[in-house]
């Protein structure tokens, strides 16, 4: 019998298309910041903060600029009516610290699992089209654009099936439109190293 948090970790994919027609309160995005601004932190430093994009001439801007769907590149991103009704920008203060690692996939992954939770979804993409989201926004220099996280109501179902072979994990669309993601077996990525010679 799987946990809660078992079944929300397998529920909570990156999704590329959304019902459009269904809004997000920039209120539930303020909450899912506030459960995000107490996970761990290296060195407790937290350095990441965000921006909250609801405009929707904005939201369709950024949506212009992604790259949706690497193995998919006859694929030109979601049509008018299935893009992200939000975006959040984590930004990294560089007057806090040069990097955050570790922070940006804790912060991102709770994120994604408060989202799933609330009957949403996310696409997290490294930031393509940096330079000009930061010139949009006026951005200070301290402030760099480290994720863009696309936010929607689901509107594709998302099928998640072991790897047929090691080489085989490229992710794709049937013809009834469901995206199909292969996963590694836990066999194959389970190392059993050598013992260690007894002296």
């Amino acid at each position: 019998m799987s946990s809660l948090i078992e079944t929300l970790i397998k529920k909570d994919r990156t999704y590329r298309r959304f019902d459009e027609s269904v809004a997000i309160d920039r209120l539930q995005i303020l909450r899912w910041l506030d459960v995000v601004r107490q996970t761990p932190s290296s060195r407790n430093v937290q350095p990441l903060k965000y921006i909250i994009i609801t405009d929707e001439a904005l939201c369709h801007e950024i949506t212009e600029l992604q790259h949706w769907a690497a193995m998919l590149p006859e694929w030109d991103g979601p049509a008018v009516g299935e893009r992200p009704r939000a975006y959040l920008l984590q930004l990294i203060d560089t007057d806090i610290a040069p990097a955050a690692r570790f922070d940006e996939g804790i912060q991102l992954q709770t994120l994604g699992l408060l989202a799933t939770d609330a009957g949403y979804g996310v696409c997290i993409f490294s930031g393509h089209g940096k330079g000009e989201i930061t010139r949009r926004l006026d951005l200070p220099t301290h402030l760099s654009i480290n994720a863009i996280v696309a936010i929607g109501k689901p509107a594709e179902e998302v099928i998640l099936e072991e790897a047929r072979s090691p080489e085989d994990v490229r992710y794709w669309r049937d013809e009834e439109g469901r995206h199909h993601v292969p996963k590694r077996p836990l066999s194959e990525i389970i190392i059993e190293p050598n013992k260690p010679s007894i002296f």
